[in-house]
């Protein structure tokens, strides 16, 4: 397929967390709010003066200092972000929250406090707690904590405007965003699809590290250029589902399609599904709680702990699944991540024995681009499916 015009463009802004547009909007005077996870409020964090980055560590090499501080049992991701911080990597950034999803990304960012890494007069560290049961009670709390954690330390430190206004302005932005990564994503269902999986991964994962508005002329003359690509009349030898943790290696996705699986869909932190969803909002009720309700209700993370939405997660995986026309489904979990450890051997085995689908279930480290072991389970799994299909159907 013709190479797409600002893919290229996009991988370069990967390398770097400080990359160009982030340094054009400093340059602008705006506010950089670093993130960790997807259950902090992408709107709350884009208001009017300011811009989200979720913090990665690019060409991750030795973690050996954040290891001595936060021991070898915590996820890579964890010791990799504490590693690029004491590097000074993070410097650009104004202020970070992080929330109580998993406490291995509090102890990384309490280290990155402790040793002072990122520092300025206004610079402030703000630590969320967030429900782990969706119910009424769980909105309250998510709605008290987004106030005191983000958007009133945001007020005062910076004087960024936090008004029911600016939220649907912000808002609004983000649904723009959203509304074009899904259109992209969803040329993913056709049977010779003109976007690979791992051209969306860059896509999509570009609109997590960088200003959304700097992106969005860019997205659309995107969407326009896809809407008369050609696509290669080659299949893939299967169709897969990755369903799992943090992925920001971007690697990770070409790996599995150079193995011979196109991945269809991206239920993982990070991805489209759902972290591109659209809000809705309706002038009946604030911005904040509308906003808060959304994120909490539509989330897939297995930090929410009631029934409806643990058996939600594999009703969601298995609607995606079929939407997008997957043969299997690859769960994923970076190796030490204690939610989606369990999340990953429980799907596993509902997707397999109440869903009926292929299953390949992994564990690995942060950076996995590389990894002739996981290659290997990929190239035998995606066998395994082509064996399942030859002797009478995709499911089992």
């Amino acid at each position: 397929m013709k190479d797409l015009k600002y893919l290229y463009y996009f991988e370069k802004l990967l390398d770097d967390a400080k990359n160009e547009l982030v340094r054009e909007a400093k340059n602008n005077g705006r506010i950089c709010v670093a993130a960790v996870c997807e259950n902090t409020p992408e709107p709350l964090l884009n208001l009017p003066g300011a811009f989200s980055v979720r913090l990665r560590a690019p060409r991750t090499g030795s973690i050996e200092m954040a290891t001595y501080y936060m021991t070898s049992f915590l996820c890579e991701y964890s010791r990799a972000l504490l590693e690029r911080a004491i590097e000074g990597g993070y410097s650009f950034t104004d202020c970070i929250i992080t929330p109580d999803g998993c406490s291995m990304l509090n102890r990384c960012v309490e280290n990155m406090e402790l040793l002072k890494t990122m520092e300025g007069e206004k610079y402030f560290y703000e630590y969320m707690e967030i429900p782990m049961k969706a119910d009424d009670n769980g909105l309250n709390l998510y709605v008290l904590q987004c106030k005191n954690h983000i958007l009133k330390p945001l007020h005062e430190k910076y004087g960024i405007d936090i008004s029911d206004e600016a939220i649907r302005t912000s808002v609004k932005e983000h649904n723009r965003v959203c509304e074009l990564i899904r259109a992209i994503g969803d040329f993913r269902k056709e049977e010779h699809p003109r976007i690979t999986g791992y051209e969306f991964h860059i896509i999509t994962l570009v609109t997590y590290v960088a200003p959304k508005d700097l992106l969005i002329p860019m997205l659309e003359e995107t969407l326009e250029e896809l809407k008369t690509r050609e696509p290669d009349q080659t299949k893939y030898r299967a169709r897969v589902c990755v369903v799992g943790s943090e992925i920001d290696d971007v690697d990770m996705i070409r790996l599995i399609e150079e193995s011979g699986a196109y991945v269809c869909a991206d239920r993982f932190c990070y991805g489209s599904l759902p972290g591109r969803n659209p809000i809705e909002l309706n002038d009946e009720e604030d911005a904040l709680t509308q906003v808060c309700r959304q994120y909490m209700y539509r989330s897939q993370c297995p930090r929410y702990m009631n029934q409806d939405k643990i058996q939600g997660r594999r009703i969601y995986v298995n609607k995606i699944a079929e939407e997008y026309h997957a043969d299997g489904i690859i769960y994923e979990q970076m190796k030490f991540c204690d939610p989606w450890a369990y999340e990953r051997m429980v799907g596993t085995h509902v997707m397999r024995d109440d869903y009926h689908y292929p299953v390949l279930s992994i564990d690995r480290p942060y950076a996995a681009g590389h990894s002739g072991q996981i290659r290997t389970r990929v190239q035998a799994f995606v066998e395994s499916i082509e064996i399942k299909k030859i002797q009478g159907g995709g499911k089992l």
